[in-house]
């Protein structure tokens, strides 16, 4: 399949959060209606820019995987919806003293998950959010984990949207996390 863009972005080798900071940034240079193609290798970049798209305003158009690399196609919007973010942060040496009922929600792609995690976290990637939302108490205090805090930030508005009123966004998450992990 052959789509027509107008500006191409590599961002092959970048893990979250890259890809959506250069995508941010090259969307600028962008006339509305006009289409970016982003190349990745993260496999969750396609979650990540669906999300993004959706929270921005922009027009995700798709994904196609060619020898490994995801080539995402996204439409510039003609008006931007202003970005917000979770009200309700948190740092790691919060969540390390969190109340021991809280549940700790790791937002990561499977394979990250399972090379590192914290004691305890809950593995539900960004991408399966809205189909296992369910699977989450929310009578608890949920904090919402991921490599740096964007991610989390896209799930615990999305679960903030849904009712759900003790959720906090862990920021740095795991890229400074330097307590205990436990590998599945």
């Amino acid at each position: 399949m052959s789509i027509t863009t107008d500006m191409q972005l590599d961002a092959k080798g970048l893990a979250c959060p890259m890809p959506i900071v250069k995508t941010k940034k090259m969307m600028k240079d962008l006339e509305a209606g006009q289409v970016l193609e982003i190349q990745a290798t993260d496999q969750g970049s396609t979650t990540d820019l669906k999300a993004w798209a959706d929270k921005s305003g922009h027009q995700y158009l798709g994904t196609n995987e060619t020898d490994g690399i995801l080539y995402h196609y996204v439409r510039k919007a003609d008006e931007e919806k202003p970005e917000k973010t979770h009200p309700n942060t948190v740092g790691n040496e919060e969540l390390e003293n969190r109340n021991d009922d809280a549940v700790v929600v790791d937002v990561r792609e499977s394979a990250e998950y399972a090379f590192g995690h914290i004691p305890g976290a809950v593995s539900l990637p960004l991408g399966e959010l809205d189909e296992r939302m369910n699977e989450i108490d929310s009578s608890k205090e949920i904090y919402v984990v991921c490599r740096t805090g964007n991610r989390s930030d896209m799930a615990a508005q999305k679960l903030t949207e849904n009712g759900y009123d003790k959720v906090y966004n862990v920021v740095p998450g795991m890229s400074e996390w330097s307590k205990e992990t436990e590998k599945s």
